[in-house]
């Protein structure tokens, strides 16, 4: 082990290790990462994933910083080879000295130009600090969030949320019972100048009256489309300019989720066991970029497979060609979410071989058929439950709710590489060259009134509600939400085709206690118009934001907002209920754009006014923040 700068070193920097090792059997040899504190807390920073091999010596690279406090780690990367379980040890310690200047605070700038480091003295034990910190001429006052103080360590806090090239006032507060203190004055920090190696979206913004101000931040998980800018997130205020942007290092980034303690989560393209490097990697990152957890389809098909998960091997085991009954977990897709326990759940696409005509299909080739696999981590990313819909133990295949001779609602098929399909490895190996594309599942949100899941598939116009249980659940499908399922929409306006389609992110609004809300993409609403309407069918055939109020007792579902949003969205969407009542969606793919829109609701009516709208590149997802500390409640 050598890391690339000698201790001590200040919080904050960061230091890249290098780990050699040499194995006596034929490998891979796979390392691991983690990390013990000062005080004693350990994480797995980076899980298990293959190193390169060269003239007989494995070797691999891990990148490491942390603003956690003064002191002594201890560092450990494990070896191992899967093969034979075979594993090696080795830790160092190094030393993090504080970033004080003789006592007093001190901000410091770090490799991104528009986030600042803040460190301030110890506070004690059953207090809590924050930063506040406002651009200077201003009079707002931005703040980061509330930390428990540690009593003996400095505290330290990455502010972001600032514009290029200006210059902002920062000091800290401290929180003492219901009795706020500040420090000692503000410290003066000036940001840099946008760096001229990436290329930053521009957006053209429409607004109104009544507009939403307690959420001024517009966190955007920049999409892409082949040939156009590879995607990466990036924040702006309501008019467009750019106040924070997480660069992936020349990768591409799919921002899933921003978190409540500074971190945010993404699906990213990297080298994993796989020989494909499409979004083989999922990452929680801090505000500053540095990696929280790492992990890699490589790790968690081994974790699956340790379960039982017969579904979720490495593709590289499928045999050429495939049999009937193959199958294997290919890549991450779409969601990455956290749970309020600190449980993380991710999306992995299945490929399973069915035999010929399964689905409709046509031809003598057995067909691969692509679903969707649930997969729960606890807190250090370890697999404990997962689900998966091809296995009928779980309600998946042969289940009343979602048989697999249920094919996607439009014959939607995938071959390698597609546009919005992602790599396929299992069509095309003695199997027809198209594999279906079966579920196109795209969100997880947790239910906190039942501790189940919602789980929204594309491809199906469907909702369906699996028992998790907390992760005790059978994994039975509770039901199934969407035309023709286990609902009664209540029709109340009288729409020739009131269920949603090809949706996109659904979730109850307030924790659970407000209206069920969800982007409507139309897919299927656009592709089979109401007799008379034919294919001019104007706004009728646009992308729609809704919000629906869900009885399970009853079965019903009924519409808070049906809102027509005048563009049609082929793919990606969110949708969130803001603080002042409005409605903010995300028409995030039309053709080479995406909109940001918000809905000023219209009493007595379940649809309303486009009062905002912020054109950019395609956006899988958007999100309205009161700021970078706070992201959206869903």
């Amino acid at each position: 082990m050598v890391p690339s700068l000698a201790a001590p070193q200040p919080l904050g920097k960061r230091v890249l290790w290098t780990v050699s090792a040499t194995d006596s059997n034929p490998g891979p040899l796979t390392f691991q990462f983690n990390v013990t504190s000062p005080t004693g807390a350990v994480s797995i920073v980076y899980d298990f994933n293959v190193g390169t091999y060269s003239a007989g010596v494995w070797t691999s690279q891990f990148a490491w910083a942390t603003i956690a406090g003064e002191g002594i780690y201890d560092v450990q990367v494990v070896a191992k080879d899967f093969n034979s379980n075979q594993t090696q040890t080795q830790s160092a310690t190094y030393q993090l000295v504080s970033r004080l200047n003789g006592g007093e605070p001190a901000v410091n700038a770090i490799a991104n130009p528009l986030v600042a480091l803040f460190s301030a003295p110890a506070c004690p034990l059953g207090s809590n600090m924050r930063v506040v910190f406002q651009e200077a001429g201003s009079s707002a006052w931005d703040s980061t969030d509330w930390k428990m103080c540690t009593g003996n360590t400095s505290m330290n806090f990455y502010v972001a949320g600032m514009y290029p090239s200006s210059t902002y006032i920062m000091d800290y507060q401290v929180q003492t019972g219901s009795t706020i203190t500040p420090g000692p004055g503000g410290l003066s920090f000036t940001t840099g100048a946008l760096p001229s190696n990436i290329t930053f979206p521009t957006f053209t913004v429409e607004s109104g009256k009544h507009i939403d101000t307690q959420q001024p931040i517009v966190l955007n998980a920049l999409g892409s489309t082949k040939g156009t800018t590879p995607y990466f997130p990036v924040a702006t205020d309501l008019s467009g300019r750019i106040l924070w942007y997480y660069d992936p290092e020349g990768g591409i980034a799919l921002l899933t989720r921003p978190l409540g303690d500074e971190t945010m989560l993404e699906i990213q393209d990297g080298p994993a066991w796989s020989t494909s490097q499409v979004q083989q990697i999922i990452r929680e990152f801090d505000l500053a970029g540095n990696r929280v957890h790492e992990s890699n389809t490589g790790v968690i098909q081994q974790e699956l497979l340790a379960l039982g998960a017969t579904d979720a091997g490495p593709c590289s085991a499928v045999p050429n060609p495939a049999p009937v009954g193959a199958a294997c977990l290919g890549f991450f897709n779409h969601e990455l979410t956290r749970f309020p326990n600190g449980y993380t759940a991710v999306l992995a696409t299945l490929e399973k071989i069915f035999p010929p005509g399964t689905q409709r299909s046509t031809g003598t080739l057995p067909i691969d058929i692509r679903g969707d696999l649930i997969v729960v981590l606890d807190a250090n990313w370890q697999v404990v439950w997962y689900w998966d819909p091809f296995d009928p133990a779980g309600g998946g295949y042969g289940y009343r709710k979602l048989p697999v001779s249920r094919a996607a609602i439009l014959g939607e098929t995938c071959v390698p590489l597609q546009a919005l399909c992602g790599p396929d490895f299992l069509a095309g190996l003695g199997t027809a060259p198209a594999a279906n594309d079966w579920l196109h599942s795209n969100s997880i949100y947790y239910i906190p009134s039942s501790g189940d899941i919602l789980l929204s598939m594309r491809n199906q116009d469907s909702l369906i509600k699996i028992d998790y249980n907390n992760g005790t659940g059978t994994g039975d499908l509770l039901w199934r939400m969407g035309n023709g399922g286990d609902f009664t929409f209540n029709n109340t306006n009288d729409d020739p085709w009131p269920w949603f389609s090809g949706q996109h992110d659904a979730s109850y609004a307030n924790n659970g206690a407000g209206p069920l809300t969800v982007f409507d993409d139309g897919n299927t609403r656009r592709a089979n118009p109401p007799l008379g309407l034919g294919a001019d069918c104007g706004s009728y055939c646009t992308s729609r934001g809704m919000a629906l109020t869900v009885d399970e007792t009853n079965m019903t579902v009924t519409p808070v907002l049906s809102q027509y949003l005048g563009v049609s969205a082929i793919a990606y969407g969110s949708a969130q209920l803001l603080s002042n009542g409005n409605y903010y969606f995300d028409s995030g793919l039309v053709g080479t754009h995406g909109f940001g829109e918000e809905v000023l609701p219209t009493p007595g009516a379940i649809d309303g006014t486009n009062i905002y709208s912020m054109e950019g590149p395609p956006l899988y997802r958007s999100y309205r923040m009161s700021s970078l500390y706070q992201p959206p409640t869903p």
